[in-house]
């Protein structure tokens, strides 16, 4: 089995102004490997707004047309709010950490 991706976003918020950026760095990383599991480490990012769930959607959606799914680890608390709120939380798993999300992904 291929080794999971780990896509950390380089930015604090993912919003309208970054969110492409997010996206096409997601998607350079899924053409660049055959593995369709992907990581989402947010412990940086303290903000999420629409766009940026956009951005979970779309990578938990080319994930599943490769055959693997996403995780995301390490959300800080009004990240993870959103998430939760949006209902999002039901199409991703949520982890405390980056070992938690690998292990879920490699299971």
């Amino acid at each position: 089995m291929t080794a999971p991706l780990i896509y950390t976003p380089s930015h604090q918020r993912i919003d309208a102004s970054n969110a492409g950026v997010a996206e096409s760095d997601i998607q350079q990383l899924f053409a660049q490997s055959d593995s369709g599991h992907l990581l989402i480490d947010l412990s940086r990012v303290s903000y999420l707004s629409s766009a940026g769930l956009r951005v979970l959607l779309i990578a938990a959606k080319t994930a599943k047309l490769r055959g693997g799914k996403v995780a995301i680890a390490a959300p800080q608390a009004p990240v993870k709010d959103i998430i939760v709120m949006s209902g999002f939380d039901k199409l991703i798993a949520i982890f405390s950490d980056t070992a938690a999300g690998l292990a879920s992904l490699q299971a």
